[in-house]
């Protein structure tokens, strides 16, 4: 098999970072006003994704409702991720490294849930009992653009509160039209949820090109709706993307539910699949590849569908359950799709060039990445070289080499 050779580029990124955690996130607790409202127990929404620094900030914010008086504990708000049941949601939590032990507060993690109304047009909200029951709830998230669908509010605050605060109930409910539903009953059930919760503060993560915190903010109740659009539009200017257009083939080492709610991020692959969504414009990529999945995912597989070969090793790493769980909630069935599965790397590449029609090695336009986070460094072929130097934002680093398998035909795993 002749596979083209690879060389490392650097991708410059916005590279905005918080150096002290505690600090940036006593700053946004000034900033919310926060300490004013804090009464007996207070609830802090943990959601499923790999945050960086995700258990030094709710660390750092369970301390700060001590110091106000208050008794922290951390709520899952994940709807049905981790297979929908208080064990599984409690496991992805310590997935991320956050337990009891690392941030300093009980863990609440019931999957009861209790209706609290309905949007105009007749979707019912939903929200954790343990949440409604508590003196106070803190919502944190990151804010960032949605695997699925556009609008003012896609995944951040007004998400958690909808979906992740809803538990199984409300993640079923938000997802009943699909895209429609999500885009258009989102902002609604949020507003319902603020005016009948005892929310007290939101606190939103910003992170930068390299998966790295940038900002904290800190917003009071009536200002998480209005502000949230505006930290949106923010991200979307500095969000990481593939510095090429046009790829033939985009190998992806790991894939997974820390990376993304669809293993993906789809801004980057430019592949939705959602039947009756318009595809994302920008990026253009004939196949994609997947090696393995990550550890975090817990056997979530939800998105390998969005590959088109993927290896044995990945598959044998699917927990069934936890993905139909999480499927059938979204309704987005073809994304839980089986691709065609090869026994090894070697063989997943063999296929991938047989599929684009044995093209020559020299002028196939080939990419590999670690994960759709992990942008900073990428791999690219030869015939790719030419528009990487004439990119001021990409810097070649070391000289074209061979893909090295070991005995079995697998390739040593990119680090993330």
């Amino acid at each position: 098999m002749r596979v083209p050779r690879l060389v490392q580029v650097e991708q410059q990124l916005h590279a905005r970072r918080v150096g002290d955690i505690t600090d940036a996130v006593s700053r946004a607790w000034r900033a919310s006003g926060c300490g004013d409202r804090i009464r007996g127990r207070v609830a802090i929404t943990v959601g499923s994704r790999g945050i960086d620094n995700l258990a030094a900030i709710v660390r750092a914010l369970a301390d700060l409702v001590k110091q106000a008086g208050g008794k922290p504990f951390i709520i899952p708000a994940m709807g049905s991720h981790g297979g929908a049941t208080p064990a599984g949601q409690a496991a992805v939590l310590a997935s991320l490294g956050v337990t009891p032990k690392t941030v300093g507060a009980p863990l609440r993690a019931s999957m009861a849930a209790v209706k609290v109304g309905e949007t105009r047009t007749g979707l019912p909200v939903y929200i954790a009992r343990e949440a409604l029951s508590a003196d106070g709830i803190i919502v944190l998230n990151r804010i960032k653009q949605h695997t699925d669908f556009a609008g003012d509010y896609e995944s951040g605050l007004a998400k958690m509160l909808a979906i992740g605060l809803g538990k199984r109930l409300g993640a079923a409910a938000m997802h009943s039209r699909r895209c429609a539903s999500l885009r258009e009953e989102i902002p609604p059930a949020a507003a319902l949820l603020l005016e009948r919760a005892p929310v007290i503060a939101g606190f939103a993560i910003l992170e930068n090109g390299y998966h790295q915190t940038a900002e904290i903010v800190g917003l009071p109740p009536e200002m998480i709706l209005s502000h949230e659009k505006v930290l949106l539009r923010r991200v979307r200017r500095t969000a990481a993307r593939l510095p090429f257009h046009e790829l033939d083939l985009l190998i992806v080492d790991w894939i997974g539910k820390d990376i993304s709610g669809v293993a993906f991020d789809t801004h980057v692959i430019g592949r939705r699949m959602i039947w009756g969504e318009r595809e994302f414009g920008g990026v253009s990529i004939e196949l994609i590849a997947a090696l393995d999945l990550t550890p975090g995912s817990r056997g979530n597989g939800l998105g390998l569908g969005l590959a088109d070969l993927v290896t044995e090793r990945l598959v044998r790493k699917i927990d069934q359950l936890a993905l139909r769980t999480n499927v059938l909630h979204t309704n987005f069935l073809n994304r839980a799709k089986i691709p065609v599965t090869l026994p090894t790397d070697r063989a997943l590449l063999r296929a991938a060039f047989v599929a684009l029609g044995e093209p020559d090695p020299r002028k196939v336009r080939m990419a590999r990445i670690a994960d759709t986070l992990q942008l900073g460094r990428i791999w690219i072929s030869e015939s790719l070289l030419p528009e990487a130097r004439r990119n001021a934002r990409l810097r070649v680093i070391g000289d074209p080499t061979e893909l090295k398998f070991d005995r079995k035909g697998d390739l040593e795993r990119l680090p993330r």
